[in-house]
Formats: structure tokens, sequence, C-alpha cells
């Protein structure tokens, strides 16, 4: 009862579930900011990144690490696109491909050990680089605007890797930590250490489905799904954005996997 409680009061500040969308509620609280202080949250289709990426594409194109840079990004957006479709009908499967969407953009070949680098490694990795370079604040922003989600995140215990090396009373309490810090590290602007805390939380719940320790569609986990499939979109279009105004020219690693074209036998 008091998650949904939770998850209702996230809702009620402008997240809407499940959509990817964000809608700026008439409920304030605290002190109203001037318009400057505001922070700005603008939400991008999927069909909108592609556009916007479409002069990116073309240049890129015509180098080899240029086409690899494309093929992230292409392949992001066809994942996301298909958890887009499935937020209704299929929530869980939809923060699966939501996770593969990130992991197309994050993920890197390990020349010397021949297959990818560990999932940790990299998605830390590239969250500093993206807040490194976004220079127009987009991570600022959507943190700021879903700070009540991100909280949410913070307070559930089952999405805490602590608890569950001991699921007990004593634990629970304490792995809501998370949400206590929270308050410092938005008043020191640490977006890095607050987007490391909610992907280690979304990337234990993504663990539990992918390797078979939940339920498909079990009803005790829907408000975590609910809550990361809810911030891993917004985190999602904002990387994507962020790669569209300054990724173009990055080197973003051996792609892992690329596409070969099977030549016809003469």
């Amino acid at each position: 009862m008091r998650a949904n409680r939770v998850l209702d009061d996230a809702v009620a500040d402008g997240i809407v579930a499940g959509t990817g969308l964000f809608r700026r509620s008439d409920r304030t609280s605290g002190p109203v900011r001037p318009p400057s202080e505001e922070p700005m949250s603008e939400t991008y289709s999927v069909r909108e990144l592609r556009r916007m990426w479409k002069p990116h594409k073309l240049q890129l194109a015509q180098t080899e690490r240029g086409a690899a840079t494309n093929i992230r990004f292409h392949r992001a957006c066809s994942w996301l696109q298909k958890a887009e479709e499935a937020d209704e009908t299929f929530p869980d499967f939809a923060l699966v491909g939501r996770w593969i969407a990130f992991n197309a953009l994050y993920g890197k070949w390990d020349d010397t050990r021949r297959e990818p680098q560990p999932d940790l490694a990299g998605w830390r990795a590239f969250v500093d680089r993206m807040v490194h370079l976004d220079a127009n604040e987009h991570v600022a922003a959507i943190l700021q605007t879903h700070k009540r989600l991100v909280q949410a995140i913070l307070d559930d215990e089952y999405l805490s890797a602590y608890f569950w090396e001991d699921p007990t009373p004593h634990r629970a309490k304490r792995s809501k930590k998370g949400k206590h810090q929270s308050h410092t590290w938005y008043l020191n602007r640490q977006w890095t250490m607050i987007l490391d805390k909610v992907l280690e939380r979304i990337y234990l719940l993504r663990c539990q489905l992918v390797h078979g320790a939940a339920t498909c569609g079990g009803r005790l986990n829907r408000t975590s799904v609910r809550l990361c499939n809810t911030m891993l979109d917004h985190l999602l279009r904002t990387f994507l954005l962020i790669w569209v105004e300054s990724g173009a020219e990055e080197d973003w690693g051996a792609l892992c996997y690329p596409p070969i074209d099977k030549q016809r036998p003469r």
C-alpha cells in the first residue's frame, strides 16, 4: 500500500508512468521558483530524435568510426521504440527493452578478452561521459524535474542489492539511506552520483527479469517495474539528446557485434 502511495505521489507530480512523457502538475510544494531557476525538462519522441540525428548520420556514414556511432544510435532507438509499444501490455519486456537500448549506447568490445566489457564498468563510464558532455545541463534538468521519482526508487528496498543480501526488516530500513542522502546530492549538484545510485537499482531489477528471478507479470514487483520503466525512459531520451548535441564526433569505442554483410557467392 505504501509503495503504491509513493508511486501515486510521483505521478501527481507530473510523471506519466509507462509513457515516457512529462506533464507539469498544477500542484506545487514549497516556494515557487522564479522562472530563471525553474528546471526545464523537454521530452523528445524517438521519431524526433532520429530526425535531429539525421544530419550527423549522413556525415558520419563516410567513416568506419562514424558508422559505428550511427549503429549505436540506430540500435538504441529501435529498442526504445519497441519498449514504448510494450508499455501497456508487457511492462516487463518494456523495461528490458529500455535497458537493451541503453546497452546499445554504452557497450564496448574488449579486444583483450575478446568479449563485451562488463556492464557495471560500461554504464558507469558512459554516465560520467554523458554528464561531462552535457553542456546544456539536460541531466540536471531531468533529475530536478523528476526528483520525487528518483526518491521513490531510492526508497524502494526491493531495488536494493544491500537488502537482498539478507532480506530482513533491519536491512529494509537501512536500504533507504540513499533517499535521505539524495537531499545532499541534489544540493551539491552531484548528478553523476544520483545517476549511479538510480541506475544501480534499475539494473538490479533488469537482472532479476533477465535471469529468471521474477515471475513474468508478477504482481509483487509491479510498482518497482513501473517506477524503473518511467525513470529509465526519461534518462534514455536525455542521453540520446546529449548524443545528438555533443556525441557525433566522440569515439565511443569498439562496437559489439557489428553487422556483417555476407557477400553472395558468385
